[in-house]
C-alpha cells in the first residue's frame, strides 16, 4: 500500500491535473494512495460513544443498573446498522453526504429496537426510549463530517488521492481534466490521457497513448494500449467519457481488461452537479440506462419546507426580540437615517419583493453607489466593496455577525423568502442575467444558504452561481438542515462578511 504520508507534487493554487511526466518513475505495482487507518476506527469509536453515553444518561435516573444494558443495546444496534449499510467502508468515509445517510440509518434503527422492544416486553417509557436514541444521527453526522473535511484537507494537498487515466474525444478530455483541476475536494489527480483520434488535447496532462477512431479489427488492441499507459503511469483508475467513436463492445472489452489488473473502470456520463441521490441505474433489453429524476418543487417536502420556515422564522422573532432591540438603538444611535433598510429585490420566478434588513450604510447610500462604481471588486453581477465607504461603523460589525440580516426573518414569515435558499438578487443584476444565471429564481431567496456558509464574498461569480445551482437541482430537507447547521460556524467565523 501507498502510504498516507506519501504526497503527489503540487504547485501553488488549484490542483494540477497532472502529477508525473510519463517518463518518471510510477509508483510500484501495488501501492495505491487511500485514505488514513484511523478513519474506520474514528468513525466506529464516534458512533459507538454517541449512542452509549446519550442512552445511559436518559435511562440511569430511573434505574442505573438496567441503564447500563440499555446502553449498551443501543450502542451495538447503532453499530449493526451502520456496519451493516457500508457506512465505515474504505470507499465511504469521507465522501459525500453524511446527515441524510445517518438519519436514514437512524430511522432503521429505531424500527428495529421497536421489534425487539415488544418481543422482550421492555417496558421504559416509549418517549424516554426515543430520547435515548435521538443523538445517535446528529453525533455521528458530526463525527463523519469532521473526518470528512480531514480528507478534504489532505486532498488539497495532493494527499489521498487515486492516479487516473482520462480516455474521450480531445474535446471531451479536455472539458473533464478542466473540471477535476478546478475541484480539489475529490479523489482524482489525472496523470494522463488517452485521446481518440490525432487531435491533440489542450491540457497539459501528458499524452499516454491514443486510440483509433474506427473500431480496430482486433478490439484487444485497445485494451492493450491502455493497460500498458495505466501499467507505467501506476494509474488507480480509468475515466472513459463516451463518445460516437467508442462504442459499447469497445467500453465492454475495456472494463474487462481493466477489472482483471484490479484497476477501477469509471463512465463519466457528463451529467454536473446532479446529486446521486436524484441518479438511478437500471437496466433495459441489456442496456445500462441512467434516469435522472426531478429536482423536488412539490408534495409533502415542498410543504413541510414551507410550513417550517414560517414557523421557524416567527419563534426565531419571538426568541430573538431583545436582539432586535438592541440592535435597532445601536443604529439609530450611530448615524441619521432609518433603522430599517427596505430594498426591492427578486424572489422565485422572478416576483420583486422588499426585502428588509437593519441599515448599515449612510443614508444616501443608493446615490452614492453611482460614484463607486469603478471600484466593484467582484468579478459577475454583484457590487462587493471590501472597504466599502458607505458602511457605517456599527453596520461593519452588524455585517461581521450577519445581524444586519435579521430583519429578513420578516420576509420568511410573508413568504417571500425562505430560510436556506440562494442570494436574493437586485433588479438591475437579474436584468444581467443569462438564461443558467436565471434559473437561481426557480426556487425562493434564502436567509442562508450554501453562498453564506462557503464563503460569501470571498466567492468569485461562477462559484457562487455553481453553488446557487446546485442547491436548486438538489434541494433536499436534509440539505436544508446542513446548511443551517453550518450557519452557525460560518456566523460565528465571519469568512468573506463584508
Amino acid at each position: 500500500m501507498w502510504l498516507f504520508g506519501d504526497t503527489l507534487p503540487q504547485l501553488p493554487g488549484p490542483r494540477q491535473p497532472w502529477t508525473r511526466g510519463v517518463d518518471e518513475q510510477p509508483p510500484a505495482a501495488g501501492r495505491r494512495t487511500c485514505k488514513p487507518l484511523w478513519y474506520a476506527p474514528a468513525a466506529v469509536l464516534g458512533d459507538a460513544v454517541g449512542a452509549l453515553v446519550p442512552a445511559y444518561l436518559a435511562f440511569a435516573p430511573s434505574d442505573s443498573a438496567k441503564a447500563v444494558t440499555l446502553a449498551v443495546v443501543v450502542a451495538v444496534a447503532w453499530l449493526f446498522v451502520r456496519a451493516a449499510r457500508d457506512r465505515y467502508a474504505e470507499g465511504r468515509l469521507g465522501e459525500g453526504a453524511v446527515l441524510r445517510p445517518a438519519l436514514h440509518d437512524w430511522l432503521v434503527m429505531v424500527g428495529m429496537l421497536a421489534v425487539v422492544r415488544a418481543a422482550t416486553g421492555e417496558d421504559s417509557p416509549f418517549l424516554l426510549a426515543l430520547t435515548a436514541l435521538m443523538p445517535c444521527a446528529p453525533t455521528s453526522a458530526v463525527v463523519h463530517t469532521l473526518i470528512c473535511r480531514h480528507l478534504i484537507a489532505r486532498r488539497r494537498g495532493g494527499r489521498a488521492v487515486r492516479r487516473a487515466l482520462v480516455i474521450g474525444e480531445a474535446d471531451a478530455v479536455d472539458g473533464l481534466v478542466g473540471h477535476l483541476a478546478r475541484r480539489t475536494e475529490h479523489e482524482f489527480v489525472v496523470v494522463g490521457v488517452c485521446p481518440i483520434g490525432e487531435q491533440d488535447p489542450q491540457s497539459l496532462a501528458p499524452v499516454a497513448a491514443r486510440l483509433d477512431r474506427c473500431e480496430p479489427p482486433r478490439l484487444t488492441a485497445d485494451s492493450a494500449a491502455v493497460l500498458e499507459a495505466a501499467r507505467r503511469l501506476g494509474v488507480d483508475a480509468v475515466l472513459v467519457v463516451p463518445g460516437p467513436h467508442l462504442s459499447g463492445t469497445r467500453l465492454r472489452r475495456l472494463s474487462w481488461a481493466l477489472h482483471g489488473e484490479g484497476r477501477r473502470f469509471v463512465v463519466v456520463p457528463g451529467l454536473t452537479e446532479v446529486s446521486g441521490r436524484r441518479v438511478g441505474v437500471f437496466s433495459v433489453a441489456g442496456l445500462t440506462m441512467l434516469n435522472v429524476t426531478p429536482p423536488l418543487r412539490r408534495g409533502l417536502a415542498a410543504v413541510v419546507k414551507s410550513v417550517t420556515d414560517r414557523l421557524g422564522a416567527a419563534l426565531l422573532i419571538v426568541l430573538l426580540a431583545p436582539v432586535f432591540a438592541a440592535v435597532a438603538l445601536v443604529v439609530r444611535l450611530d448615524s441619521p437615517g432609518p433603522v430599517v433598510h427596505r430594498q426591492i429585490r427578486v424572489g422565485r420566478g422572478g416576483a420583486p419583493f422588499t426585502m428588509m434588513k437593519f441599515r448599515t450604510m449612510v443614508a444616501d447610500a443608493e446615490r452614492l453607489r453611482q460614484q463607486l462604481d469603478g471600484t466593484n471588486e467582484q468579478d459577475g453581477r454583484m457590487f462587493k466593496i471590501r472597504r466599502d465607504p458607505r458602511i457605517t461603523r456599527a453596520g461593519r460589525l452588524l455585517r461581521r455577525c450577519s445581524l444586519d440580516e435579521l430583519p429578513q426573518l420578516f420576509n420568511v414569515v410573508r413568504g417571500d423568502m425562505s430560510l436556506v435558499g440562494p442570494r436574493p438578487p437586485l433588479p438591475d443584476e437579474v436584468a444581467r442575467y443569462n438564461e443558467v444565471e436565471l434559473r437561481r429564481l426557480a426556487v425562493k431567496p434564502g436567509l442562508t444558504g450554501l453562498w453564506q456558509v462557503s464563503g460569501r464574498s470571498n466567492l468569485s461569480w461562477d462559484e457562487t452561481i455553481a453553488l446557487d445551482l446546485g442547491y436548486v437541482d438538489n434541494w433536499s430537507p436534509s440539505v436544508d438542515l446542513g446548511v443551517l447547521l453550518r450557519t452557525v460556524r460560518a456566523v460565528i467565523a465571519g469568512t468573506g462578511a463584508y
